[in-house]
């Protein structure tokens, strides 16, 4: 009984459940850039480029005929070097990359900075020391209480 009720408590701290929320948001967010780039991005300057489909860029692995498709070369179970995915997948990420620093400068921006909390410092040898010492653990030197 003890166990379901630590693995309760677990679950449900605050931190895993916030996690648990970043990563599904992660997940659909993932699966918005895959779009993005894949019906949005990539058509264009494959147009750009002479109407190349990125998707479908790949060198096969083989020295018979070559397929004039990735989908016939998976499904004749060819072996290939699928670099137009490849190339999906890294402005994937880019998009991704600039999303978050966007993102995380914006709350930077908004957040006021929090202001340095000041440490009491021993007035003999000058390292830190609690509040409320009345002897330096460092020079053993006894220690007036400042009152606020």
């Amino acid at each position: 009984m003890s166990f379901l009720k630590d693995f309760k408590d677990f679950a449900m701290r605050g931190n895993v459940v916030d996690l648990a929320v970043g990563v599904i948001i992660g997940a659909a967010f993932g699966k918005i850039v895959t779009s993005l780039v894949n019906d949005v991005v990539m058509p264009p300057i494959g147009l750009l480029l002479g109407g190349v489909d990125f998707s479908n860029l790949f060198i096969p692995l083989t020295t018979g005929t070559a397929p004039a498709t990735l989908a016939e070369a998976k499904a004749a179970g060819i072996p290939v070097l699928a670099y137009g995915m490849f190339l999906n997948t890294v402005f994937e990420f880019l998009i991704i990359a600039f999303c978050i620093f966007a993102i995380i400068s914006q709350i930077k921006r908004f957040t006021p900075a929090e202001a340095p909390v000041e440490i009491r410092k021993c007035d003999y040898c000058r390292e830190a020391i609690a509040d409320d010492a009345t002897r330096c653990p460092h020079c053993t030197a006894e220690l007036t209480i400042k009152e606020c």
